[in-house]
């Protein structure tokens, strides 16, 4: 490194006419900063004049100054440069305390028990909130920096009932279901979540673009609205299984569900299901009875379905069916569903993520 700074030198002085080179400018290369200045310290020590290292590091004098200094004061980790601008946060409207109550009443306030009319946390709620908590007002704009830093994004909310009861909730969640994979553990069951839906023909959801002002028409099957009926369970493991039938759910076809399931797994069944009544009817507890080594069934909170990841399963299902061409006929409904329920049953990664 040295014979060639020696040879730069020696360069510049005999081509002294030629036009000067700016100097190394660190604001506008600050991740070299650092070397550089390990540059002028390894110069330095070999006994270098000053003007020479900046003639050969292509930096100022004030920069060499400072990297020495900084060095003979801090040592190697002096050299490592500051960040450069405002401190993190200076020009917040709002204070650090400020921020983490907005973001803490969002997380686990509604609106509406602020008692403020909207049901939901928009930019223009959340505003109106600030105005009305710390007497400032913040541009839509400025909402919008402040919940992409915070890790804040728009999502569809799950709904839930206010017959809800949440202390029964937490009780089910943190009590009841951490009993029910404690015995299952102990008595090599297997958990499953099982729920019922309907599939029809006329459902079509989501959105479609269209010039503005003209509002797309979604055409339904003419003439006959074709519907049958599933149940089907899902495990923490990533199985699915599932049956198709006609009507109405009766006590008869939940017990062929559970016997085909248990066939199926091929050890004892812990089924956690809602509170529809067929679920308790007598057929149902009778069998359930008479089949405690095979099946045994769980049931959760009144007004939970969100609990339950069978119902993701089913809406799943729905989203493929109604995001496509409806299906004309019964047997071509068939067909579709069969195809997506035997392609959710070979994708276990799938199935654990609901």
């Amino acid at each position: 490194i040295c014979a060639n700074m020696i040879q730069y030198i020696g360069m510049k002085n005999e081509h002294s006419t030629e036009e000067e080179i700016p100097k190394f400018d660190a604001r506008k290369k600050p991740h070299l900063l650092e070397e550089k200045r390990r540059e002028v310290i390894r110069l330095y020590k070999l006994g270098w004049k000053r003007k020479d290292i900046g003639t050969a590091t292509n930096l100022s004098q004030p920069t060499i100054r400072k990297a020495i200094e900084f060095y003979e004061k801090y040592g190697l980790e002096g050299l490592k440069p500051k960040k450069r601008g405002r401190p993190t946060g200076a020009g917040r409207m709002l204070t650090k305390e400020q921020e983490k109550q907005v973001q803490k009443v969002i997380r686990d306030k509604r609106p509406e028990q602020l008692k403020m009319p909207f049901a939901l946390w928009t930019r223009g709620v959340i505003r109106l909130y600030i105005l009305e908590e710390f007497g400032i007002d913040l541009a839509l704009s400025t909402i919008s920096v402040y919940l992409k830093r915070w890790g804040y994004t728009p999502q569809k909310p799950i709904l839930r009932a206010y017959e809800q009861d949440p202390k029964a909730v937490e009780k089910w969640l943190n009590e009841e279901y951490r009993a029910i994979a404690t015995r299952a553990k102990a008595e090599g069951a297997e958990i499953h979540w099982a729920d019922e839906t309907a599939v029809v023909n006329t459902d079509v959801r989501g959105r479609s673009y269209a010039p503005k002002g003209q509002t797309p028409i979604a055409y339904r099957v003419g003439g006959t609205r074709e519907k049958f009926s599933m149940i089907s369970s899902v495990n923490n493991k990533g199985s699915c299984f599932w049956m198709i039938y006609e009507g109405a759910l009766t006590g008869k076809t939940l017990i062929e569900f559970m016997v085909g399931l248990h066939h199926d797994v091929g050890r004892k069944v812990f089924l956690i299901m809602d509170n529809l009544s067929v679920h308790h009817c007598r057929p149902v507890k009778e069998w359930l009875e008479a089949n405690r080594d095979k099946v045994e069934a769980f049931y959760l909170p009144s007004y939970s379905p969100e609990l339950n990841p069978d119902e993701r399963l089913n809406a799943d299902l729905k989203h493929a069916l109604t995001t496509t061409a409806p299906c004309r006929t019964k047997a071509r409904l068939l067909e579709r569903t069969k195809e997506h329920m035997q392609m959710i049953s070979n994708s276990p990664e799938r199935v654990k993520k609901y």
